[in-house]
């Protein structure tokens, strides 16, 4: 079953791959849609009942907050630790998790596929990807990463069985990740790409490199789990000997 729908601002696409029955697998993209819809009405910046904008205005306690409200800031907490304080929720001046919300989210979903017996599925969420199991017997998933120039092109295909696959870029929308030390857009990467066990990291780890500059090379090549591959805004290519990329 494929389906996909609008959510969080992009498009979202679920392709379940396991010979379930038909009424299964609805209810399971159902499920998953639903998730992903009730995450974007608690975290989207842009609703003005969202759970995010109520703390930003101080409508909310955190701590009264919903348990995955929580759970996401303290991994957000976590991740400004971890990465020298590169990560911010508060980078741009205001509450917005949304660097760690939307492959937490897809991660989440995938897991609970697994764990309802769909252990062969690729969830595509604007280019958070989690991939688990086989497409087809004796396949593995492809996943293109968008060349940063060439809208129509692949820099690098990721291939697996169990990858997520995160990618932080300016192609899209601008310089729009914020270098919290110098309270300015970050302009010298142009894509990073990172790939791991677990996506909502992997995401934070792009936008935290991607604020790092070329600093991050060097930080993504001491990042334990995980691949990265990275094009700089003067258009040099470096990836990780480990990235998993299609022979």
């Amino acid at each position: 079953m494929r389906r996909v729908e609008q959510v969080m601002g992009t498009a979202v696409s679920l392709h379940l791959a396991d010979p379930l029955p038909q009424p299964q697998l609805a209810r399971l993209a159902d499920e998953v849609f639903a998730w992903l819809h009730e995450v974007d009405r608690r975290f989207s910046t842009y609703k003005e009942d969202s759970e995010v904008n109520r703390v930003h205005r101080g409508e909310l306690d955190p701590a009264a907050g919903s348990a995955d409200l929580r759970k996401v800031l303290d991994a957000c907490a976590e991740l400004w630790r971890t990465t020298d304080g590169y990560f911010d929720a508060y980078a741009t001046g205001r509450l917005d998790p949304s660097g760690y919300v939307k492959g937490w989210s897809v991660q989440v979903a995938s897991d609970r596929l697994v764990a309802a017996g769909a252990g062969n599925h690729c969830l595509n969420a604007g280019g958070d990807v989690r991939v688990r199991g086989r497409p087809a017997a004796g396949e593995e998933w492809r996943v293109g990463i968008r060349h940063p120039w060439e809208a129509l092109a692949v820099c690098w295909v990721i291939s697996g069985t169990d990858l997520a696959v995160a990618t932080s870029g300016t192609y899209e929308r601008g310089y729009h990740v914020i270098d919290p030390y110098r309270g300015e857009p970050a302009t010298v990467l142009r894509s990073v790409t990172v790939v791991g066990p677990d996506l909502g990291l992997a995401d934070a780890y792009a936008t935290a490199a991607l604020a790092m500059g070329r600093a991050g090379l060097d930080w993504l090549a001491a990042l334990d789990g995980y691949e990265s591959g990275v094009v700089t805004e003067d258009g040099e290519a470096y990836r990780s000997p480990g990235l998993p990329v299609a022979r």
